[in-house]
């Protein structure tokens, strides 16, 4: 849709929203800056039809009636009470799962649009109660990258990135056709084509290096019919465990640590070595810690540093 299209619409919602009487077709013809642009009636008349579609589609309320019974010519005119959103109320926990989503986009790139929004339910009267520092959501950084990559899906382009496949590995460039971004246990997914090695991929947003560059025409990239973006994440998550942890359970206990484990050996009395693949350390405390003070992670170092540091949070919470 053009601008200048753009803004008659609004200047009809505006028109049609300040007057309590129906506006006749010829008096809005009159009334509304562009329409006064049509070279011909008919051509106002074509130009209007399309309007109040592209209103009734935005789900803009129009109605129409007439002023009088000797009126023969029908009006329009948009009613403030069904154009008007009704007062926001939220029930503690809705509005606690609300200020939960907005405050996982703190460090995001769309921090500002998340505390714009936040503000405005405070200004409804909706109370958004602080959490514990300990349990704030985690949300890995994707830098500049998630909307990007956002902006891509949306438009349809190509998008160009270097990528990282782990710590320490050298970043190779990809192209890719992003069929769309998904939220998987804490992180973020680009999923798509990837055109160089002609095979569906997922790439973890927080991996890609720089900024990612949209190329080629817009709608140049659809997603095929039936394709389930979290699916593809989810046998992706599963696939790629890249360490292996070696945890102290104690008898009896830690069953679902056990069933993932790829070893089980005895340890001290009461207590087994189990052998658990992970790709990542805060996944694997996510895993470990509801056991409590039955699983203890004993190496690698980095996995028992983030059980540490996650410990040490929830205990200052405690007091």
């Amino acid at each position: 849709m053009s601008s200048r299209r753009t803004e008659r619409l609004l200047n009809l919602v505006i028109c049609l929203l300040h007057t309590r009487s129906f506006l006749t077709a010829d008096r809005i013809r009159d009334l509304v800056p562009g329409y006064d642009e049509t070279p011909s009636e008919e051509a106002f008349k074509r130009a209007f039809e399309r309007d109040k579609e592209d209103l009734r589609d935005l789900g803009i309320p129009l109605e129409t009636g007439t002023n009088s019974a000797f009126d023969d010519e029908p009006g329009y005119r948009i009613a403030r009470r069904d154009y008007a959103l009704p007062d926001i109320t939220l029930e503690p926990d809705e509005a606690a799962a609300v200020g939960l989503a907005a405050r996982m986009w703190s460090s995001a790139a769309l921090g500002a649009a998340a505390t714009r929004a936040l503000r405005k339910l405070e200004a409804a009267g909706v109370e958004l109660a602080p959490l514990p520092e300990g349990l704030q959501p985690r949300l890995e950084a994707s830098g500049a990258a998630f909307p990007l990559l956002a902006e891509a899906v949306h438009d349809g382009r190509v998008v160009g990135f270097d990528y990282r496949t782990g710590a320490g590995a050298e970043a190779s460039r990809r192209t890719v056709e992003p069929w769309g971004v998904v939220w998987w246990h804490g992180r973020w997914y680009l999923v798509g084509h990837d055109r160089d090695r002609d095979a569906v991929r997922v790439f973890r947003i927080s991996r890609i290096v720089g900024e990612p560059s949209a190329t080629g025409p817009v709608g140049a990239v659809t997603r095929p019919d039936g394709v389930d973006l979290t699916t593809i994440v989810a046998s992706y998550d599963r696939a790629t465990p890249t360490a292996t942890a070696r945890v102290r359970v104690r008898d009896g206990r830690g069953h679902g640590l056990r069933r993932v484990a790829t070893s089980v050996a005895a340890d001290v009395p009461g207590w087994d070595i189990v052998t658990v693949a992970f790709g990542d350390a805060e996944r694997l405390a996510d895993l470990v810690l509801p056991y409590g003070a039955d699983v203890v992670v004993v190496e690698p170092a980095e996995a028992v540093d983030v059980v540490v540091r996650r410990l040490r949070a929830l205990a200052e919470v405690a007091g």
